[in-house]
């Protein structure tokens, strides 16, 4: 079994950090649904503004607000403005990887989503593991990713 990336809110902006409240981080359930992840599910998340990285489990917000909300010794890590990533994670066997699809949603300084992406990975011909990021309509962005090996 390997840890692998289930889903991610990339470039996500931290509204609110309030270290008074019970730790956590306080996600709108729309951009939660749309990425995969659960409430009370353990996330990373990586401030892109100062390098820390953390790991806390999921509370929903308010449908619709967009917020983002560090809570408790998260909010020690981040302030309101910093950019940050959060990803779930799924424990799965190698020989499934082809069939994982992890959902991607960037977003605008105003937590409104900008870009709906997927991972997918394949194998080539020559049996080699093959990456691309996908946009919402199924066009590439390939990034190709040369391991070989994958059977």
């Amino acid at each position: 079994m390997r840890k692998l990336v289930a889903g991610k809110l990339h470039g996500l902006h931290v509204t609110e950090a309030n270290l008074n409240y019970h730790g956590s981080i306080t996600l709108d359930p729309d951009h939660c649904e749309e990425a995969g992840i659960l409430p009370m599910e353990f996330v990373e998340i990586w401030n892109k503004n100062s390098g820390a990285r953390i790991s806390t489990y999921v509370i929903l917000g308010e449908r619709g607000s967009r917020c983002c909300v560090l809570n408790g010794a998260a909010a020690r890590t981040c302030q309101a403005g910093d950019q940050i990533i959060v990803c779930n994670s799924v424990y799965l066997d190698e020989s499934k990887l082809t069939s994982l699809k992890p959902k991607i949603l960037t977003f605008d300084s105003d937590n409104n989503i900008v870009e709906r992406l997927s991972y997918s990975v394949s194998i080539d011909a020559d049996d080699r593991y093959r990456f691309e990021i996908l946009d919402e309509t199924s066009k590439s962005l390939s990034v190709p990713l040369l391991v070989s090996g994958a059977s």
